[in-house]
């Protein structure tokens, strides 16, 4: 079963313009990104899709192979199916270009279920609220579950609303935040892609919306993971900090 990952890289953030170019730790955003997928043997190939030459050329310094897209996609998963239509692989893997510390494990669980499953035709990943997360920030999308393992709704919003609390929130381990990581049997990827953007997707800014609206089961594993995904300069700049290594206080002569 052939697998390829393709890594979205869109220049023109509204929220964080150049963001895949950040480089306040010495490699560009996207190299983390693309370093940390190469590094999932489950994986045969990583492409990296874009629609700016600044990121092709930094591409191109670390080796990575980078396809020009169109411009005018309405969202990263539309862009991996231009690439795509051109792979023979039976899934696809979509990790957000903002997803720096994503690791081999985390890659895997999403891969073996869909290959254990050869009835999902897109699956992603989740993990639980941590202190101080808070599940009121629209930049961290929430996801809700049925029993199954599959996907009831994705939201900016805080979902499950929490009527008797006094915040009108649950607490925060009962908030799943949806990770920048997607699955997809090629077939129905290029068929999501020919799909109109529905209301939802529209409304909330989120792609997997689409294929939601559609009727189409989206299947989440919960998985233990701590990194997280870049949205904004702030969120940058604290991970850019906490990547810089510590300095031992040197001791004084006697």
């Amino acid at each position: 079963m052939s697998i390829v990952a393709v890594i979205p890289a869109r220049y023109g953030s509204t929220r964080f313009p150049g963001k895949p170019l950040a480089k306040a730790t010495g490699k560009y955003l996207i190299q983390h990104v693309y370093e940390c997928v190469r590094a999932c043997d489950l994986i045969e190939k990583v492409i990296i899709a874009t629609d700016d030459e600044r990121i092709v050329r930094a591409a191109r310094e670390f080796s990575a192979d980078c396809r020009m897209t169109r411009a005018d996609h309405p969202s990263g998963t539309d862009r991996i199916a231009e690439v795509a239509a051109e792979l023979r692989a039976e899934i696809i893997i979509n990790v957000q270009g903002d997803e720096p510390d994503m690791d081999s494990a985390v890659l895997e669980t999403l891969i073996s279920r869909m290959q254990a499953q050869p009835q999902i035709k897109m699956a992603t990943l989740a993990r639980r609220f941590t202190a101080p997360e808070d599940p009121s920030d629209p930049n961290l999308v929430k996801v809700v579950l049925d029993h199954q393992g599959y996907a009831l709704y994705f939201s900016r919003s805080a979902i499950p609303f929490g009527r008797d609390s006094s915040r009108g929130l649950a607490q925060a381990d009962q908030y799943l935040l949806h990770l920048g990581i997607y699955g997809y049997r090629r077939d129905f990827l290029l068929a999501m892609a020919n799909m109109e953007p529905s209301i939802l997707e529209k409304l909330e800014k989120l792609e997997q919306l689409r294929a939601l609206q559609a009727g189409v089961r989206i299947a989440v594993d919960v998985v233990d993971y701590h990194g997280q995904g870049i949205d904004t300069p702030e969120q940058y700049a604290a991970w850019a900090r906490s990547k810089q290594p510590t300095t031992p206080l040197q001791q004084e002569k006697p």
